[in-house]
């Protein structure tokens, strides 16, 4: 049975400037939203409801301290096809604050939503729930050694993350 074929569109060369790492993490309990819909012209994220007063919260780090990677999965001998992304955020300093939380994140089926240095969010969890893959806390040997947690979340979906119209997520968040 012979595959449908695809529409390529092609891309125009890019000259805007263009920035790594993340800004500020967003995180909800995958079961606090209601929905998620797509803007078929754009195939952005134009909505997202949360049941009754749930809200993301917001997660900060120090600047250089979080990244995502996305990686295609594909295997045509046996039809599979999957992205995983994995998100990696470094909290400096470990003290209790940041331990309970670390706690809560690693048993946590969750919703996430990243705001990159270029300042586009992500959506993280579309097709199933975001969960904690790994972490660390680790104290460093040296004076001038890192003191931090570490914990990674990973979401498998079906396509790379969704990029969120900003006005998505004035309502949902909490800073």
């Amino acid at each position: 049975m012979a595959c449908n074929p695809q529409v390529f569109s092609g891309l125009p060369a890019n000259c805007d400037a263009n920035r790594g790492g993340v800004n500020v993490v967003y995180i909800a309990n995958k079961s606090d939203v209601a929905s998620v819909s797509l803007d078929e012209s754009s195939k952005k994220i134009k909505t997202i409801s949360m049941k009754e007063t749930a809200k993301f919260k917001a997660y900060h780090f120090k600047k250089g301290a979080a990244s995502f990677t996305s990686t295609f999965t594909l295997d045509n001998a046996n039809g599979v096809n999957f992205v995983t992304t994995v998100l990696s955020i470094n909290f400096a300093k470990m003290e209790t604050v940041k331990r309970i939380e670390m706690q809560a994140l690693a048993l946590g089926e969750m919703a996430v939503i990243v705001l990159d240095a270029n300042g586009t969010y992500w959506y993280l969890g579309m097709n199933d729930p975001v969960y904690a893959s790994a972490g660390t806390g680790e104290t460093g040997a040296n004076r001038t050694d890192v003191n931090q947690y570490t914990i990674e979340l990973t979401d498998e979906s079906e396509e790379l993350p969704y990029e969120v119209d900003p006005t998505a997520i004035t309502d949902i968040i909490e800073a």
